[in-house]
């Protein structure tokens, strides 16, 4: 770096008079520099043609030479020549002026290098912090402008310079609000900016800093926010990376300026509305859904030639939702709620909100699923945290009928439901992937709070722990399903007849894991059965999908603090009245329904009951999972549900020629193993085909997770 003052420099250090030699240098290049406005004339010549870039070179290089001939924290002559004229001034007007044609880039980079270069404090002064922020007002919102790798450049350095010294971000900032134009408190009043203004042997060149009358709405962070939202993916990776070291540091002052002292909260939210904003109304919720999770760190996973139309703005919004999720996670504290409360206000009710309930049906679904891949997206506590409480409410007290304390927690219900079947399926999705986050309170607001008292049990002269059949509808008091063969056929052979302690295996012993298992297994009878004639993968596979299923379940419930043991229904209130809620209530009418609804939507349903299966709280295990339940009147349970499906099943079998043998062909479409041809009954034979598996999932499930811990 040194070789082009050669002789010079040693010259200087022979005849010890170093300071007067490179005094002499450094005003001579300037001189140069200035002199080339005054004698050019040809204004089409760029910077770079010109000795521009060489002279402020070589001011580089003597600053920095300088500095290391003398004690540390000692302001050389050249460097207080600089600070005193204002040259970082005159650069920063010369770079505004664009002339000659490339000068904004060179003052760019010789701003970068100074600053990080010379070891000695500048940014606390008047003359150099004026002029960075200065630079940064020409620096913002330019996309495309060509400087952007000299831009980043810089904001890195001072960002660095930030990192190292916290206190440094007021002056940057200038210490004024962007949106309001009050000066941040920080900067009000502060005793250390007088002296810092002029540190020892730095002539006092100008009064204590104060806000710019011209202040515009551009500093240090919009530049920033700008770099982010570059399509250089490099430019927009150190940008990004640059605004989480700001988020970050730990002195609260600083941060405490970060939020009141600029628009970083407004900016990171408006532009993620803006990019939600873009995503086309009508993309099919399959594919928004097939999309992989989004990275901040990469950049046009969207585009390609098999891409559908849409997915590169979906790309870009779930990336920018990624920054904002790994800011709010690494973020102070004070940054950090300042962020979620912004997304909260500004996307959750201002955007979300009036999309998932206006009546548009397109727009429903397009809403729906972007809002399930949002909710796949996120990770931080904080911003998962202020989702669940915008979808679901915070309530937490057992739900009575009709109960609609939450309008959005309804209306997101209700179309689990809904006459169209693709928004049932986009909302059945919502709540699988709400159900597959570590919040404890989606899984208690949508089921656990109507099953604390465990009202759904049959009480008076039976015991707590006697379990009897599944209890039938008033109206089918009469109805023996036991004279129906077809309904009987493969079922156990105490199916229907109370279980009593003295003949029931003990409440915590295999005997009735066993006995819970084979009774989902036979559930459905093996006149309508169709895997055991296929060439497929066996029980096995159902208890290592469960397996892994419990075991996810256990590791998000693990620090939720749920009992180990059913409630003694002791302890419980004798009057209260049974209802299953909301969303078990759709479940449940879902999955009266199997035999009528459309194969993906059977899927889905009985997906989710899974999910709430497998989860690691005893009422969940015992109302889901136990067959032999002595349900108080009016309730139903998974298992009584599934009785009547089951029931009706074999009513309708009866009424199908050669219906095993088209639940055979239908069974071998679906795998792939024949061509789809349309038939009469295939709903219903692809019911059957969901409700047979839906059973062996539950009965892997009951394997899985073995007894309910305790008495029940």
């Amino acid at each position: 770096m040194l070789s082009r003052l050669g002789a010079l420099l040693q010259q200087a250090v022979e005849t010890r008079e170093p300071s007067v030699d490179l005094l002499e240098a450094f005003t001579e290049h300037w001189r140069g520099i200035t002199g080339y406005y005054l004698e050019a004339t040809d204004e089409s010549v760029a910077a770079r043609q010109t000795d521009i870039p060489w002279r402020l070179r070589q001011m580089l290089d003597i600053l920095v030479y300088e500095e290391k001939q003398r004690p540390a924290g000692e302001t050389g002559p050249c460097l207080e020549f600089l600070l005193q004229h204002k040259l970082l001034e005159t650069l920063g007007t010369l770079g505004k002026a664009e002339y000659p044609p490339g000068m904004r880039q060179q003052v760019l980079l010789f701003f970068s290098r100074a600053l990080g270069q010379l070891q000695h404090p500048l940014l606390h002064y008047l003359n150099v912090h004026r002029p960075v922020q200065k630079l940064l007002q020409l620096s913002g919102d330019r996309l495309g402008c060509g400087t952007e790798k000299e831009e980043v450049q810089f904001v890195t350095v001072l960002c660095s310079k930030i990192q190292q010294d916290p206190s440094l971000l007021p002056y940057i900032l200038e210490g004024k609000s962007i949106l309001n134009g009050r000066r941040a408190p920080e900067l009000q009043d502060n005793p250390r900016e007088e002296s810092l203004e002029h540190p020892p042997g730095t002539a006092a060149s100008s009064p204590p800093a104060q806000p710019s009358p011209s202040r515009r709405d551009s500093n240090l962070v919009t530049c920033l926010v700008g770099l982010c939202r570059s399509k250089k993916s490099r430019v927009a990776l150190k940008a990004r990376e640059n605004v989480l070291l700001l988020a970050g540091l730990s002195q609260e002052a600083a941060v405490t300026c970060l939020v009141r002292g600029s628009a970083l909260c407004q900016l990171l939210t408006g532009h993620l509305c803006d990019l939600y904003s873009a995503v086309p109304a009508g993309t099919d919720p399959a594919d928004v859904l097939a999309v992989d999770r989004a990275s901040w760190r990469s950049q046009g996973d969207g585009t390609g030639d098999r891409g559908f139309p849409g997915k590169e703005s979906l790309a870009e919004f779930l990336s920018w939702l990624d920054f904002v999720d790994e800011l709010v996670m690494g973020a102070h504290p004070l940054v950090a709620d300042a962020i979620t409360e912004a997304v909260e206000e500004k996307f959750f009710q201002g955007i979300l909100q009036p999309q998932l309930l206006q009546m548009s049906e397109l727009a429903v679904l397009g809403a729906t699923a972007v809002l399930t891949a949002t909710v796949r997206q996120l990770r931080s506590p904080a911003l998962l945290h202020r989702l669940v409480l915008f979808l679901l409410g915070p309530h937490r007290h057992p739900e009575t009928p009709g109960d609609t304390p939450h309008a959005l927690r309804a209306q997101l219900i209700d179309r689990c439901d809904h006459l169209c079947d693709e928004i049932s399926l986009a909302s059945l999705r919502l709540f699988e992937e709400l159900l597959r986050k570590p919040h404890e309170h989606v899984a208690h607001n949508l089921v656990l709070r109507n099953l604390e008292a465990r009202a759904y049990l049959q009480r008076g002269h039976h015991g707590p722990e006697e379990r009897g059949p599944p209890e039938t509808d008033p109206e089918e008091d009469g109805l023996d399903l036991e004279e129906d063969p077809y309904f009987t056929d493969g079922f156990p052979d105490n199916f229907g007849a109370t279980k009593n302690p003295s003949t029931a295996s003990s409440p915590t012993g295999k005997g009735q894991v066993s006995e819970v298992v084979s009774s989902f297994l036979c559930l459905v009878p093996e006149e309508a059965k169709t895997s055991s004639c296929m060439e497929e993968g066996g029980y096995d596979t159902y208890v290592h999908d469960a397996l892994g299923m419990v075991q996810a379940c256990r590791a998000s419930a693990a620090p939720w603090g749920w009992p180990s043991s059913p409630r003694a229904l002791e302890s419980c209130h004798p009057g209260v009245a049974f209802y299953e809620g909301h969303f078990l209530k759709v479940l449940f009418d879902r999955m009266s329904r199997i035999l009528d609804q459309p194969y993906n939507l059977n899927l889905q349903v009985t997906s989710v009951l899974s999910h709430l299966a497998a989860f690691p709280h005893p009422h969940l295990h015992e109302y889901l999972l136990d067959p032999y339940l002595s349900l108080a009147p009016g309730c139903r349970s998974l298992f009584s549900v599934l009785v009547r499906v089951i029931g009706d099943l074999m009513q309708r079998l009866q009424r199908v020629p050669q219906a095993r043998a088209k639940l055979l062909l239908v069974r071998r479409q679906l795998l792939g193993l024949v061509p789809g041809e349309q038939m009469d009954h295939t709903v219903l034979f692809k019911g059957v085909v969901v409700l047979e598996e839906f059973c062996k999932e539950l009965a892997a499930i009951a394997l899985v997770k073995g007894p309910p811990e305790g008495p029940p």
